[in-house]
């Protein structure tokens, strides 16, 4: 039963990459058919970035609520419902109203979801299920593609997913015994109620993996976003070149992950997030090299590499960081903190490369780097405190 409950898991991981990749690929025919501006789609991906940040806050007092099973099911339907609303809207506001359920469906999915394998799986189980999104998110595009490219119709390819979901939504219904059968935290040692935004913060370390967690995914983000820039404007390679070989990175990050499932049985999720730091390092300085394009190209695969362990292997260690009853609530926290980052930061650079110089790319980089491993010790120096008091 156990791996039953496991394979309905990877599926969900699966489909909650489906979506995230959606809007870049559909774009240059959305906002056409809607008559709007390019950069529109800055407004939708706000709106959902929200949806997304709120509802992980939530994600403790609702996962007490309806468990995570539940939860997992009313947001994968939620999902489900945005994108079909998605492929009927007719115009931009119908969009953006739509894109609430699509945000606030997200980030209660996946922090919920992180949170139940962080407890009740092993570490390899987070690398390689964050690896399934990584495979969701890669067939999303090639979904889209095909719709565009044989109906013309990117509303198609929105209802596809859709239905996919859908269906994903009843299987996880079906499974919902299964999700009771798993043994939840410590009803003695948990808090009576939900802890509040506050209470949260001003525990030891969480100050310390929010900003950890805020600079990963903001590295991740500037990465994917302005890779290609970099290496057409800055490194002179070809645009198609670049567009093809920044897409190694998310290739990096989905293969470095399977690879990280089997690593983290001989090491620790620790010393996991110390080695993609380390990998990190290594693909910025390529990048520095004064040896052409093809050294920035094999700094991205890199980078992409490097990324792999560090966000799975952060939320596993949560429970033994901060306690399994709080655990839920910190994974609510940190996804918020992720969702900022991506938000901020990646516009950020883009200010800096606008106005200063597209080639301080790398040093960007580098300084989000440096902060991040900082905080990562701190926060490890902090639970140590904590744990010998």
């Amino acid at each position: 039963m156990i791996h039953l409950l496991l394979t309905v898991i990877y599926i969900s991981f699966i489909s909650l990459g489906l979506p995230d990749s959606l809007l870049g690929s559909a774009w240059p025919s959305m906002y056409q058919d809607f008559g709007v501006p390019v950069s529109y789609s800055g407004i939708v991906f706000f709106v959902i970035s929200i949806g997304t940040v709120i509802s992980s806050l939530q994600s403790d007092r609702l996962t007490r609520k309806l468990g995570a099973g539940r939860v997992t099911a009313v947001s994968v339907a939620m999902t489900a419902a945005a994108l079909f609303g998605f492929s009927v809207s007719g115009s931009f506001w119908m969009l953006c109203l739509w894109a609430v359920p699509y945000g606030l469906g997200a980030g209660s999915v996946d922090a919920a979801l992180n949170n139940y394998v962080a407890l009740h799986f092993a570490s390899r189980h987070m690398s390689w299920l964050h690896c399934m999104w990584g495979l969701g998110a890669s067939i999303g595009p090639y979904i889209m593609g095909y719709t565009l490219t044989g109906w013309g119709s990117w509303n198609l390819g929105y209802r596809i997913i859709s239905v996919m979901q859908l269906v994903l939504t009843a299987v996880i219904v079906m499974s919902l015994p299964l999700w009771r059968g798993k043994a939840q935290p410590d009803k003695e040692s948990a808090p009576p109620q939900a802890l509040t935004l506050g209470q949260i913060i001003s525990l030891p370390g969480v100050k310390a993996v929010m900003v950890t967690f805020f600079c990963y995914c903001a590295l991740e983000q500037t990465t994917g976003l302005w890779a290609s820039s970099y290496l057409t404007l800055h490194k002179g390679a070809a645009p198609e070149t670049a567009a093809s070989f920044a897409s190694l990175f998310f290739i990096g990050i989905t293969v470095g992950r399977a690879l990280s499932g089997f690593l983290t049985m001989k090491l620790s999720d620790s010393w996991m997030v110390r080695l993609g730091q380390g990998i990190i390092a290594a693909g910025i300085a390529a990048f520095l090299l004064p040896m052409g394009e093809y050294a920035a190209l094999g700094g991205l695969v890199l980078i992409g590499l490097g990324c792999a362990p560090i966000y799975p292997s952060i939320i596993h260690a949560t429970p033994g960081h901060f306690g399994a009853e709080r655990s839920q609530a910190i994974i609510g926290v940190q996804m918020a903190s992720a969702y900022v980052g991506n938000c901020v930061m990646p516009p950020l650079f883009g200010l800096i490369a606008n106005h200063i110089a597209v080639s301080l790319f790398p040093f960007y980089l580098l300084v989000i780097l440096v902060l991040m491993v900082f905080m990562h010790e701190t926060l490890l120096k902090k639970c140590r405190a904590g744990a010998s008091q």
